[in-house]
């Protein structure tokens, strides 16, 4: 019975401490991560623009040095309507078509989606 009673109470504390090591990581963790997903993220979006600033890019002639990008899927949503002189690179296929992007590293990228899903 003392040798039931010993090994119940030696199973709790092993289980107490591994819960309690598993919950300090995890709170550790959590304050790390949002400062390192917001740096890493930071390279991805130069700036969050409102309509009046596309529609200065959005005519013909398309300006020079600048490029509309419609990220969505192409025969979903892009055929179905875009902004004028967009290109549609959709965001599933960006890596294949990276071509496609100007070569000039100055030029204007506009991009644009569906929103969040």
């Amino acid at each position: 019975m003392k040798f039931s009673r010993l090994t119940t109470l030696a199973v709790a504390l092993m289980l107490l401490v591994a819960v309690g090591f598993g919950c300090t990581a995890t709170k550790s963790a959590t304050k790390e991560t949002p400062k390192k997903a917001e740096a890493a993220a930071d390279w991805r979006f130069h700036d969050i623009v409102d309509v009046k600033f596309v529609q200065q890019y959005a005519k013909l002639p398309v300006p020079e040095n600048v490029m509309i990008i419609d990220s969505r899927p192409k025969r979903p949503k892009y055929d179905k309507g875009y902004i004028p002189t967009a290109v549609s690179i959709p965001h599933s296929k960006f890596d294949k078509m990276v071509d496609k992007l100007p070569k000039d590293k100055d030029a204007v990228l506009i991009y644009y989606c569906g929103g969040p899903t």
